[in-house]
């Protein structure tokens, strides 16, 4: 074990907490959630994440994996109307061998993409060059949120 690491679950560290840009929740289901990413690869970049504490999809129930394909989907339309992305890269790395930053918890990756929005400065430069400050980010797509999502 490496010492350095830290023992919590960032993803069980924002339930906990009230959302807001703090935590980066911009919506809770019943059953899963959806969070910004703090280190995102395009603007607009949004994990969906079961409230469940287990590393692979297969160890959730079936009604948690719907909601999070429902969630998936339900952002990508609002990703669609509020950032007009030209495709998106969906997924999830599950274990660390694939990759996966935050193995213990699993979660899925929702990620807009544009022409050329990725050139010599993450490529060569090994710099992500993000337009938009993750507070606006938050603000903008809350709001979409607010209105896509909240039922009266």
């Amino acid at each position: 074990m490496d010492n350095n690491k830290t023992e919590t679950c960032i993803f069980c560290d924002a339930l906990r907490q009230p959302d807001g840009v703090e935590n980066l929740i911009v919506w809770r289901g019943e059953k899963s959630f959806v969070i910004l990413n703090r280190y995102p690869y395009t603007t607009g970049h949004v994990m969906v994440v079961p409230v469940a504490h287990v590393d692979s999809l297969e160890k959730l129930d079936s009604a948690t994996r719907s909601e999070m394909m429902e969630l998936m989907t339900e952002m990508m339309i609002l990703l669609r109307d509020e950032y007009h992305p030209e495709a998106f890269n969906l997924g999830a790395n599950i274990g660390a061998a694939a990759g996966a930053g935050i193995a213990e918890h699993v979660h899925l990756h929702i990620v807009p993409r544009w022409q050329g929005d990725t050139n010599f400065m993450s490529t060569i430069g090994e710099t992500r060059v993000i337009p938009e400050d993750l507070t606006e980010t938050y603000r903008r797509i809350r709001v979409r949120v607010d209105e896509r999502l909240r039922k009266p």
